[in-house]
C-alpha cells in the first residue's frame, strides 16, 4: 500500500455498502439541525493522566483550523480509574465535551464504533487520547482531506515504534493479515483518521458483531488516502498485550476470509497421501520382500499422531468459524451504554 503514501490514491468504491445509507427525510432533517462542522471521537481506559493535555491540543489544533463549531465525544470503556469524574469536572467550562458511558469494559473497537454512532459532525475525528499520536495532526490531515477531496484520510506509521518485539509482532500482524485476508488493508494503521459523514453511516451500517475496525474500514470502500504520521513510546504500560494481540489476528482473519478453512483442508490431503504413500511402501516392501521383518513401529507412531494433530487443528478453526457464526446470529448488541452526559 506505499502507492497511498503521497499520493491522493482512492481506494476501491463497493457499491453494495451504500444500500443502506440513506436515511429518511425526517432523519436529516434532524441530523441537519443538531450537526457540528467536526466531531472529535476518542475512547477512555485509563486515560485520566492524559486528558487535560489531550483536550488542550485538539483546541488549539481546530482553533488553527478556524473551526468553532465542534464537539468532544469521549466513549468510556469501563475505565477503572478516574476518567469519567475528570471530564465531568471539565464540563461546566468546556461544553463541547460529551461522555458516552459504557455499561462495561466492551473493547476499543466496540467502543470507538460507539462514539462514532453519537458523533454529530460533518466531519470525524478518530483519535486515541493517550498522546501517541499528536492530536495535532488534525491540521495536516484536514489539509490533505481538502487537497485530495477525499472520504477518508488515515494514518500509518512509515517505521513502527517500540523495541524489537514490538515493531516485529506488529509488523507480522498485518502480513498475516493482508496474507490470509480477501480484504486488503494498508499496513501499520493507526487509530487516527479523519472520515466524511456518509462514510461513518456507510460503516455504521455493517452491522458485524465480530469486530475488527480496520478490516471493516477498509471493506467500506469510498476515497481513502493514506498520509504517514509518527508514533511516540507511551508513557506507562500498554493495556494493549501480546495476547490480546493473537486474539485480535484470529478475529480479524475468520472475520474476513474463508482462506484458513482451504488451508486446513489442503494440509489434510497431503496428511491423508503421506500415509498412504508410507502405506503403499510397507505393503510393497512386505510384497517385494517377504522374508523382511517390518520395520518403522516409531514412523507409523509418528505418522498417527501427526495425523490426530492435522485433525485436531482443522477442527479448531472450524470451531473459530462456528463461534464467529455464533455470535453474529446472537444479535447481541456490540456495546451497552450506561450513561449519557
Amino acid at each position: 500500500m506505499a502507492i497511498l503514501r503521497h499520493r491522493c490514491i482512492s481506494l476501491p468504491v463497493r457499491r453494495k455498502s451504500l444500500m443502506h445509507t440513506h436515511p429518511s427525510p425526517m432523519a436529516n432533517a434532524a441530523a441537519s439541525a443538531n450537526a457540528r462542522v467536526l466531531s472529535i471521537v476518542s475512547t477512555l481506559y485509563r486515560s485520566e493522566s492524559y486528558l487535560v493535555r489531550f483536550i488542550e491540543a485538539c483546541e488549539a489544533a481546530a482553533a488553527s483550523l478556524g473551526i468553532d463549531d465542534y464537539e468532544f465525544v469521549f466513549v468510556d470503556d469501563g475505565s477503572p480509574d478516574h476518567s469519567v469524574a475528570l471530564l465531568r469536572s471539565l464540563q461546566p467550562e468546556k461544553p463541547r465535551i460529551r461522555i458516552i458511558e459504557l455499561a462495561r469494559n466492551f473493547g476499543h473497537h466496540q467502543a470507538a464504533l460507539a462514539g462514532l454512532h453519537h458523533a454529530k459532525g460533518a466531519r470525524i475525528f478518530l483519535i486515541d487520547c493517550d498522546l501517541e499520536v499528536d492530536p495535532a495532526v488534525l491540521v495536516a490531515f484536514w489539509r490533505k482531506f481538502e487537497q485530495c477531496d477525499a472520504d477518508v484520510v488515515y494514518g500509518y506509521q512509515e517505521e513502527r515504534k517500540g523495541g524489537l518485539v514490538e515493531r516485529g509482532a506488529g509488523g507480522l500482524f498485518w502480513r498475516l493479515f493482508n496474507l490470509m485476508s480477501d480484504t486488503r488493508v494498508p499496513v501499520n494503521l493507526v487509530t487516527e483518521r479523519l472520515m466524511t459523514r456518509r462514510y461513518v453511516d456507510a460503516l455504521l451500517s455493517l452491522n458485524d458483531r465480530n469486530i475488527f475496525l480496520a478490516g471493516m474500514m477498509a471493506w467500506a470502500g469510498f476515497s481513502q488516502v493514506g498520509m504517514p504520521v509518527t508514533k511516540l513510546q507511551r508513557q506507562g504500560r500498554s493495556t494493549y498485550s501480546f495476547a490480546k494481540r493473537l486474539r485480535l489476528l484470529a478475529r480479524a482473519i475468520t472475520s474476513f476470509s474463508a482462506k484458513p478453512l482451504y488451508v486446513s483442508l489442503w494440509i489434510g490431503i497431503l496428511a491423508l497421501a503421506a500415509s498412504c504413500s508410507h502405506a503403499a511402501y510397507i505393503i510393497v516392501r512386505k510384497l517385494l520382500h517377504p522374508e523382511s521383518t517390518l520395520v518403522g513401529f516409531p514412523s507409523i507412531v509418528a505418522l498417527l499422531t501427526g495425523m490426530f494433530g492435522v485433525m485436531m487443528l482443522a477442527l479448531g478453526i472450524i470451531g473459530l468459524y462456528v463461534a464467529r457464526i455464533f455470535v453474529q446470529t446472537q444479535g447481541r448488541p456490540i456495546f451497552i451504554i450506561k450513561h449519557i452526559d
